[in-house]
């Protein structure tokens, strides 16, 4: 296709490609549109050295080289005005028709610099905005920038409402994360023990405050004595490990609970599992819990603000716990899962089908009313 006047150029603007929701959307909206015929440049603050995702080969990556955490105040607003001007003088050279913020900073620098250029805005939020540590200024800067945009596109109806509420003015939409099925797989492969006819209890997710699995060791601490066959396992990496894995030796645990670390074949231990537990606090929309589900595993989830409600049919294709954080109710919902082979068999058979609610041909088609749209 010739770089004709028709010819449609998407720019999205991501902090870096290194793990996480956001930065894996970002590579799949490049390929997927790359091959329809798009012109797609990718702008990130880091180098490829830091990347996770790898980007389609006729995507076009700009490195503003303008990453960097800022010694002091003073420093960050330098740092940020040497963003927006650096990005600013891209979109003039390479007129986008389309530019695509990912996530609440580089949304609004993309906003800022695109200012008074013919190209059509998006932001987007992917973690929900009560749950981010962000600066006070940042608040301030969303608040003025987002109702400028052409769309803000939020991960779920919870994030939308509270965009609603606290950036009015700002013209939303809802677009959930796609499952990519079948599930990639990446290094570090890590094969599954084999199980030997006893039952396996799945969490996936960072090793982070948000996630959880403090409550979730409580949870499993109550219950394993009346299921002696049934084991733990959570997979990823972060902060609290050595504190979580000091919980689970003085639960005398360490034989029945295992944290795997950070692995790259997630699917195959979604395959060789027989329940899925989500304990988070706080979620964006939750990929993994879209995966386990993908892949024919019954949840349990704490019904956290947004995400796990959007995902779970509750008493249909798994079960949404209350209180959140409440481990006593999160051990009495995965004991009765548990207890019953049949119902998480039948939820397991319905679960899957989140690889229709949540492909890639219905999640693209709403990006696709956003771009051609008026």
């Amino acid at each position: 296709m010739s770089h004709s006047a028709f010819q449609p150029h998407l720019m999205i603007v991501i902090h870096s490609l290194a793990g996480g929701g956001a930065e894996r959307v970002a590579a799949d909206l490049g390929a997927f549109w790359v091959v329809r015929g798009y012109r797609v440049t990718v702008v990130t603050q880091e180098g490829a050295d830091t990347d996770a995702y790898p980007l389609h080969e006729s995507v076009t990556r700009h490195v503003l080289g303008t990453a960097g955490a800022s010694a002091s105040r003073v420093g960050g607003a330098l740092a940020n005005l040497r963003r927006v001007w650096r990005l600013r003088k891209l979109i003039r050279r390479e007129r986008p028709s389309i530019v695509l913020g990912m996530m609440t900073t580089s949304s609004i620098l993309a906003i800022i610099a695109a200012r008074g250029q013919p190209c059509k805005v998006i932001a987007t939020e992917h973690t929900h905005p009560p749950s981010q540590s962000l600066p006070d200024i940042w608040q301030r800067l969303r608040r003025w920038a987002y109702p400028q945009a052409a769309t803000v596109v939020a991960l779920t109806s919870g994030t939308a409402k509270w965009l609603e509420d606290n950036v009015p003015g700002s013209r939303l939409a809802v677009i959930p994360n796609a499952v990519r099925w079948p599930l990639q797989r990446a290094e570090p492969v890590v094969e599954p023990p084999p199980r030997r006819g006893r039952f396996r209890l799945l969490a996936v997710g960072r090793l982070h405050p948000h996630k959880g699995f403090g409550v979730l060791i409580r949870a499993f601490e109550m219950i394993a004595p009346y299921f002696p066959n049934w084991d733990l396992v959570i997979l990823g990496e972060g902060p609290l490990r050595d504190a979580l894995q000091a919980q689970i030796d003085d639960a005398e645990l360490s034989e029945r609970i295992t944290l795997v670390g950070r692995i790259g074949n997630v699917s195959d231990w979604y395959m060789q599992s027989d329940l899925y537990v989500l304990s988070s606090q706080f979620e964006g929309l939750s990929n993994t819990l879209i995966e386990a589900m993908a892949s024919g595993l019954a949840p349990v989830a704490f019904d956290c603000d947004t995400g796990p409600r959007e995902i779970i049919r509750n008493g249909i294709d798994g079960v949404l716990v209350r209180p959140v954080q409440d481990h006593e109710a999160l051990a009495a919902h995965l004991s009765d899962m548990m207890a019953h082979p049949e119902r998480r068999e039948g939820y397991a058979r319905r679960a899957v089908d989140v690889r229709d609610r949540f492909s890639m041909a219905r999640v693209m088609a709403l990006w696709e009313q956003l771009f051609v749209g008026r």
